[in-house]
């Protein structure tokens, strides 16, 4: 069962280990320092993760196995967010990502006054580009080589979902 809650300080040994890994970091922003340190994950769970953004941990069967925010936009982008997510390597495979990502879309759309919400993805992450399709997301469009990470350079698949029946004054 998928569960969000808000993080909390027991969450920060997992954060440790779980961002510590290569592979779950792999397509993540760099701004996530490396090696990740309980320090770092202090500071998300006090201050970053309530910058401009709406934060959740992800648990599965009672259990913390990731993260999932909506990071807010500002003047007349307020009603749009950006979504990230990510799920521990152990836990890859179990449809994780994409019930957390159903949850979490509809509880911004019920909660705020957002009505889009959108998700940049590298080319090579396929992977997360099924859970946004599988989570009614659909692709806007390509910027290409819009990111360079480890000195290389991919194009970015814009995937969006919009709040039902939204209309814009």
């Amino acid at each position: 069962m998928i569960t969000l809650r808000d993080l909390g300080n027991d969450d920060q040994l997992l954060l440790v280990k779980y961002l510590n890994d290569p592979e779950v970091i792999r397509y993540l922003s760099s701004k996530i320092p490396n090696p990740y340190t309980v320090d770092d994950a202090n500071w998300w769970i006090e201050t970053g993760s309530k910058d401009h953004a709406i934060v959740k941990a992800v648990e599965f069967n009672g259990v913390f196995c990731g993260v999932i925010g909506a990071y807010t936009q500002v003047f007349e982008y307020a009603h749009s967010a950006e979504v990230g997510y990510w799920i521990a390597k152990p836990y890859w495979g179990k449809r994780i990502a994409t019930q957390a990502l159903q949850l979490f879309t509809a509880d911004i759309f019920n909660q705020t006054s957002i009505s889009r919400l959108f998700n940049p993805v590298s080319a090579p992450n396929i992977a997360s580009m099924r859970v946004l399709e599988k989570a009614g997301y659909q692709l806007e469009g390509v910027l290409r080589r819009s990111v360079c990470k480890a000195g290389d350079c991919y194009d970015e698949h814009v995937f969006a979902r919009l709040k039902p029946n939204e209309g814009l004054g």
